[in-house]
């Protein structure tokens, strides 16, 4: 599944917790929303000639803009650098932008990425 090998692969790359979905407060995990973290999730997929493809979107939630801005190029570092593992073949940057949550109040900026696996 290359939800979880995206999963692993940057949580050892990454500083903040990387998560597959909003913590829900308070949580075992977490007693309040953390101040950074990278939320992941897979936008669309698709298979043809036994080769797949799959486009993922990486947010970076931070207290500052700045700060936001810093962690989405540690993810895009991480992600180009995804092709060092046996079966990936690319991963290419497609969009990158500010994306602020008005809802939860945080600075967010947004990136995806298409892989081909």
């Amino acid at each position: 599944m290359l939800e979880a090998v995206v999963l692993n692969y940057l949580a050892d790359k990454i500083s903040v917790p990387v998560l597959m979905e909003m913590p829900e407060v308070p949580s075992e995990e977490f007693t309040v929303l953390p101040d950074e973290f990278i939320l992941i999730e897979k936008l669309a997929g698709s298979k043809r000639n036994h080769i797949r493809k799959a486009s993922f979107a990486f947010q970076s939630y931070a207290r500052s803009l700045l700060r936001a801005i810093k962690l989405d190029e540690e993810v895009q570092e991480a992600m180009d650098a995804l092709i060092e593992l046996p079966d990936i073949y690319a991963s290419k940057l497609a969009s990158d932008y500010n994306f602020t949550d008005t809802e939860i109040k945080r600075y967010r900026y947004q990136c995806t990425y298409d892989i081909t696996y």
